[in-house]
């Protein structure tokens, strides 16, 4: 069936997703650190309010651009979002306060939710419903490589030149790039949308199906949700653990992108697998994976021990990431599954706001280590909660 498929747009589209992912990548090293060395932030909840921050805006910006992508269509909303990330990388550069900061984290909050969501939509549009995991697997791919390889940079950066600037110019070029690229793609609406017969549903309405009514989207939307609370709490909290275990800026940049690399390489994997084995398998298997991986952070005590961890939250990642969406686009029509996945992604990125606030106070209180033991066993009750609610499902 992959013959059928335009790869020559799909290529395009997966590119765009590697520079929308290393928008994201300039943070995941350098900006936990920024905050206690050079604005002497101690609490941790204080430190991740900067993913809350994220979280919370890029949740609410999915949610609408799902379903404004049906009646504008998805290039204009791709475009906004790269115009909207150009002042991230400059801000982060010269913020004088953790307030700018926080500002930064809104406009990359919109950024990621108008490209990310856009590229996915973009991909499902041109697949067949047989091709969903393997094209999504490409998009995830791409993403969370550019992240990966933009955190281990960041890392060589700040260890050779600070901080500030360097790693945060590095944003600057792939804004750049990416409006570019996103500027020359052409729009993908399927002319489904239109046909005469098909029933477009409310915003309320895919609220409704994809949170409480439809227990399949539900759950979903709730595995979704605890994968990315998962990712909230390893993003604020992973590079402060190894700081403090003495580990340098660089070991703590290769570790902090060998996660999101394994997790980006095994959706090429996954992805396709699921097209032929169904998702739910991939899906729950997945989150008990991930839940090892993290407990496997608080228990190791060397580099090659953290990069192990990092192998095992990868994998469980990369088994979810795109088989989630793969799931979410199989139990939705045509007319409606922009919204659909606009809902689900709601959902899934109100995790990094929930992790990161969480696992913020838990840090707090009985510290980093402990945070991490009640994400990991969290990711284990998800997956219970995910095979109660999820019938079998497959393209």
């Amino acid at each position: 069936m992959t013959e059928s498929l335009d790869w020559r747009r799909i290529t395009h589209l997966v590119v765009i997703n590697v520079f929308v992912g290393g928008m994201v990548g300039i943070e995941r090293t350098v900006l936990p650190l920024l905050a206690e060395v050079e604005f002497g932030i101690a609490s941790k909840t204080a430190v991740l309010a900067f993913i809350a921050t994220f979280g919370l805006t890029k949740a609410g910006v999915n949610f609408f651009a799902g379903t404004l992508s049906e009646r504008i269509g998805r290039k204009r909303l791709l475009v906004a979002g790269w115009l909207t990330g150009i002042p991230v990388p400059l801000i982060l550069i010269w913020a004088p306060s953790w307030s700018w900061v926080l500002f930064a984290n809104i406009l990359l909050g919109i950024n990621q939710a108008l490209t990310w969501s856009m590229t996915v939509v973009m991909k499902v549009d041109l697949a067949t419903p047989r091709t969903f995991g393997l094209v999504i697997g490409w998009n995830e791919f791409a993403g969370y490589t550019g992240m990966a390889a933009t955190a281990a940079l960041t890392g060589v950066l700040a260890t050779s030149f600070g901080l500030r600037p360097a790693p945060f110019a590095l944003g600057v070029a792939m804004a750049l790039i990416g409006l570019a690229l996103a500027l020359a793609a052409k729009d993908t609406k399927p002319p489904a949308n239109q046909a005469s017969g098909a029933r477009t549903i409310s915003m309320g309405e895919a609220l409704a199906r994809g949170t409480w009514t439809d227990r399949r989207l539900a759950s979903a939307s709730l595995a979704g949700l605890v994968t990315n609370l998962k990712d909230g709490a390893l993003w604020g909290l992973l590079p402060l653990l190894l700081a403090a275990r003495g580990l340098s800026v660089t070991e703590v940049g290769l570790i902090v992108g060998t996660y999101p690399l394994v997790w980006a390489g095994s959706q090429l994997v996954f992805g396709p697998l699921s097209d032929r084995v169904g998702r739910r398998i991939l899906i729950w298997s997945g989150l008990v994976t991930q839940g090892l991986g993290v407990s496997l952070f608080t228990v190791s005590d060397s580099l090659p021990l953290y990069m192990i961890a990092a192998l095992v939250v990868g994998t469980g990642t990369g088994m979810v990431y795109p088989v989630l969406l793969a799931f979410v686009s199989d139990n939705s029509d045509i007319h409606w599954r922009a919204s659909a996945l606009g809902v689900y992604r709601l959902w899934r990125d109100s995790g990094y706001a929930v992790g990161a606030l969480g696992a913020g106070f838990i840090a707090d209180q009985i510290g980093v280590d402990g945070a991490l033991s009640v994400t990991a066993v969290v990711l284990v009750a998800a997956c219970a909660l995910f095979s109660l609610g999820a019938q079998k499902t497959h393209s």
